[in-house]
C-alpha cells in the first residue's frame, strides 16, 4: 500500500482498532482517518454517507462493533444484532459508493457452529447451529462477511474479511463482570495478591481448551492481509468463502492459563476450580493454515503476551473500556 493513502480505521479506540492504528502508524502510514462514536455514529446512514463523500478514504479497516461478554450478549440480543448490522451495512455500502480501493472487515470466531470440528476451518461456516448465547452477534458478523462477498461478486470491489480467535492485550476491558477470561483472571489474581487472599476461585473444571491471540499480532495480520495483492488474496479464497482465520494455531486449558496468569502476576496463593459453574464448549481452536500458506504466523507467545498485558493493567488499572464503535 501507498503509505500516503488515506486509511479510515473504524473503531480506532477499541482493543482491535487501537492496535491496528498503532501498527499502521509504526509502518509510516501518514494519513489515518478516525472518528469517535460521538463524532460519527456508524448506525446513522446519512452521517456515514457524508463522512465518506467528504473524506474519500482510499482504504477502510472495519474494526467497529458493539461488543460484550456472555451476559451482555444474552441480555441485549436486539441491540447486538441491530447495531452491528447497521454499522456493517452503512460502512460497506459507503465504501463501495465512494470508490474505496480496499476494505478489511474484522469478524469473530463465534461465526462457526458450536459443534464445529476442531480446529475450525473456514469452510465450517454455515454448516451447523451457532452458540445460543451470542447467536445475534454471530449472525451480524456472518452478514458482514456476506456483504463483502456480495459487493465483490456484483460490483468487483476488493473487500476482505479476517476472523480472529480470542483476543487479549493492551486496551482490554478489565471490568469485574463484563470482561473476557484473560483480563478477568489478571484482575482477580492482582486483587487477590494485594489483599493477601489465600486462594482464587476460577469458574468451571479448568479442563476446556481455548486459543488466545495477542492483539498486536492480530494488528500485524490485519496489515498483512490488507496489503496483499488482490491476485494473492483471491487465489487463497473463493468468491463465496472469502474470509480468512487468524490465530496462533495452539490452545491451552483454562487450568494452564490460570497458572500462567498467577505466575505473571506473582500471586503466591492457590487456584480453586468451581466445577458447579459451566465449562462451555470443550475446545475452540482456529485452523490458520490458509493464512499461514500466505506467509503470516503469530509471533507473540502466550507467556510474553500475558506479561505485556499485565504491565499495561498496572499502568492503567481500571481505565474505562474503550468504545469499539
Amino acid at each position: 500500500m501507498d503509505r500516503t493513502a488515506r486509511i479510515y480505521v473504524a473503531g480506532h479506540r477499541g482493543l482491535v482498532g487501537a492496535a491496528i492504528t498503532r501498527n499502521l502508524r509504526a509502518a509510516g502510514c501518514q494519513n489515518l482517518l478516525a472518528r469517535t462514536h460521538s463524532e460519527l455514529d456508524l448506525t446513522d446512514q446519512p452521517a456515514v454517507r457524508r463522512f465518506f463523500s467528504t473524506e474519500k478514504p482510499d482504504y477502510v479497516v472495519l474494526a467497529a462493533a458493539k461488543v460484550g461478554g456472555i451476559y451482555a450478549n444474552d441480555t441485549y440480543p436486539a441491540d447486538f444484532i441491530y447495531e452491528n448490522l447497521m454499522i456493517e451495512a452503512n460502512v460497506i455500502h459507503a465504501a463501495f459508493a465512494n470508490g474505496v480501493k480496499r476494505l478489511l472487515f474484522l469478524g469473530s470466531s463465534c461465526i462457526y457452529p458450536r459443534a464445529a470440528a476442531q480446529p475450525m476451518r473456514e469452510d465450517a461456516l454455515l454448516t451447523g447451529t451457532l452458540e445460543p448465547t451470542n447467536e445475534p452477534y454471530a449472525i451480524a458478523k456472518i452478514a458482514g462477511i456476506k456483504l463483502c462477498e456480495s459487493y465483490n461478486r456484483q460490483h468487483g470491489t476488493d473487500f476482505r474479511s479476517l476472523m480472529p480467535t480470542n483476543l487479549y492485550g493492551p486496551g482490554d476491558n478489565f471490568h469485574p463482570q463484563n470482561s473476557h477470561v484473560i483480563p478477568a483472571l489478571v484482575r482477580r489474581f492482582h486483587e487477590a495478591k494485594q489483599e493477601g487472599a489465600p486462594r482464587v476461585v476460577v469458574w468451571g473444571s479448568g479442563t476446556p481448551k481455548r486459543e488466545f491471540l495477542f492483539v498486536d499480532d492480530l494488528a500485524d495480520a490485519a496489515a498483512f492481509v490488507l496489503g496483499l495483492r488482490k491476485s494473492d488474496y483471491d487465489a487463497a479464497t473463493t468468491p463465496m468463502l472469502s474470509h480468512i482465520n487468524v490465530g496462533t494455531g495452539e490452545d491451552c486449558s483454562i487450568a494452564d492459563l490460570a497458572d500462567k496468569v498467577r505466575t505473571v502476576v506473582g500471586y503466591p496463593g492457590e487456584i480453586q476450580f468451581d466445577s458447579t459453574k459451566p465449562d462451555g464448549t470443550r475446545r475452540k481452536l482456529m485452523d490458520t493454515s490458509r493464512l499461514n500458506r500466505l506467509g503470516w504466523r503469530s509471533r507473540t507467545s502466550l507467556d510474553e503476551g500475558l506479561r505485556r498485558t499485565y504491565r499495561w493493567y498496572l499502568d492503567h488499572g481500571d481505565a474505562p473500556a474503550a468504545d469499539h464503535r
